[in-house]
């Protein structure tokens, strides 16, 4: 026994006297499992982590990243959630889920966690404001609310997540023909102003412009456009009209903002209506606008099917002049195997409403995704999966990731002076982002999506009005939330 003991003594005294760390000989491997959509800013989070990560602790530490396609993505993170499978150790989660998944006790409280650690912290303080309150806050703080109090991390605030990826909705559009002197000769004649060709046109463009574009280069099979004849119909523009998930709320949503409107503001519970302002004149108005330009988009839009991905693919088959629609499907418009507009595209900051002292809301609904850490995990996993977010989250691998079409939300990086001109839409999102805020994030915002969406749909294929659609939205959120003790 005395042997033993003065064995590992001088083992002891030899490590510490050479420097080295017991840490990695004794690290575990570590599978880290994370939920994610299926699409390019995960898919090159999971190529680099597996080129350039190495583990601070010692780990060899796998990413095992289960993509999932956004139309399913959802509902299989909330099967197996609630199935009580613990597949995950980290998820890619939209804001809108924190409620949910928060009150059903799977995701973490990170708050501690943060306190505890200067690199979190500082990672937090860095972030730009819009996602410290949309990613990370549970019950949700606007940035208000949260600049009220004036700190980060605030005092008595819980917080949850980190943004993987920071999205915003942009304007794509078709250089050549935006461009082209006789096609902006003609623009100019008809309706006396401008067609908007470079990105500090796009800065001056309103919603009635919008619609202008719209009318002005919906041309028919054999008419002219940029002086080549076409072999297909061709539309000015498109946005997001689709029933599935959030896909026309999203849009909607910037309409009814812009031109002081609301949706109900969980922020102002419990005095906070649903009736009477989901349902406003303002808001009927709003989306009255928003159904104008419907008629100007390939017929697709008046179907429910014009989702974020058929946007992308009419763009990119050259079908349509200009869209709005998220960076983060930005990368394939510039693949030239995938896209007929590889060369020719360009990108500006979203459309937006006129004020009366001639400046433009471009209010909007925020996108992306925070990824969380769920509550079954061990201490090490847990420590390692923060080591994982403090990786992705650093200067370098964020620089990296935007130069492969990714997107930063660290206030730090966007001020690099390499940023904007590492993609060609980088510009815009670092305009939008500040124009962004979310949705509702109460454990039955499913419930207020999928209904609110139906009665979207209903307006958007022509079986009702605006203001049906709205009222009918407005008395089912009434309701639901009056049940849910949170409406007095």
């Amino acid at each position: 026994m005395k042997l033993r003991k003065v064995i590992k003594g001088i083992i002891a005294v030899s490590v510490l006297a050479t420097g080295m760390s017991v840490a990695p000989v004794l690290a575990a491997d570590i599978t880290i499992t994370m939920a994610a959509p299926d699409w390019p800013p995960t898919r090159f989070m999971k190529e680099h982590f597996d080129k350039s990560y190495t583990s601070p602790a010692g780990h060899t530490t796998t990413l095992d990243m289960d993509f999932i396609p956004w139309p399913s993505f959802y509902e299989r993170v909330a099967a197996s959630l609630t199935s009580g499978e613990q597949k995950y150790q980290m998820i890619v989660t939209d804001s809108q889920w924190l409620g949910a998944f928060v009150e059903g006790g799977y995701y973490m409280n990170l708050t501690d966690k943060i306190a505890a650690d200067p690199e979190l912290t500082a990672i937090l303080q860095d972030l730009h404001p819009a996602l410290v309150s949309a990613y990370s806050t549970y019950p949700h703080k606007t940035r208000a609310q949260l600049e009220e109090i004036g700190e980060v991390p605030a005092p008595g605030v819980a917080y949850y997540g980190f943004p993987q990826f920071p999205d915003t909705y942009v304007t794509f559009y078709r250089q050549d023909i935006f461009c082209h002197e006789g096609e902006m000769a003609a623009f100019q004649n008809k309706y006396g102003t401008n067609l908007p060709c470079s990105y500090e046109d796009w800065q001056d463009t309103d919603w009635t412009k919008w619609g202008q574009v719209g009318e002005f280069f919906r041309r028919a099979k054999g008419d002219l456009l940029a002086g080549v004849a076409l072999d297909d119909d061709f539309y000015g523009i498109a946005y997001q009209a689709g029933k599935g998930y959030d896909f026309s709320t999203m849009q909607t949503n910037a309409f009814i903002w812009q031109q002081g409107g609301d949706i109900w503001d969980e922020s102002k519970m419990p005095t906070a209506q649903a009736e009477g302002v989901v349902n406003s004149d303002v808001a009927v108005k709003a989306f009255d606008e928003y159904l104008s330009y419907l008629q100007y988009m390939p017929p697709v839009s008046q179907t429910g099917q014009m989702d974020i991905f058929v946007i992308q693919d009419l763009f990119m088959q050259g079908k349509v002049g200009a869209i709005i629609d998220w960076v983060g499907l930005g990368e394939p418009v510039l693949d030239p195997s995938a896209s007929k507009v590889h060369d020719k595209s360009a990108f500006g900051p979203a459309p937006g409403s006129r004020k009366n002292d001639g400046s433009i809301d471009r209010t909007g609904n925020i996108g992306g995704q925070p990824f969380v850490l769920t509550t079954w995990n061990e201490d090490e996993v847990v420590d390692e999966a923060l080591n994982v977010v403090k990786w992705w989250l650093n200067s370098e691998t964020q620089l990296e990731a935007v130069s492969n079409g990714g997107q930063s939300g660290l206030m730090s990086v966007m001020a690099d002076p390499s940023y904007n001109g590492l993609r060609p839409w980088n510009r815009a999102h670092v305009e939008m982002i500040d124009w962004q805020k979310d949705v509702w994030h109460i454990p039955e915002f499913f419930e207020l999506l999928t209904q609110q969406q139906e009665e979207f749909d209903k307006a958007i294929t022509g079986q009702i009005s605006a203001k049906e659609a709205l009222d009918a939205v407005a008395e089912f959120q009434q309701e639901l939330l009056e049940e849910g003790d949170y409406i007095e």
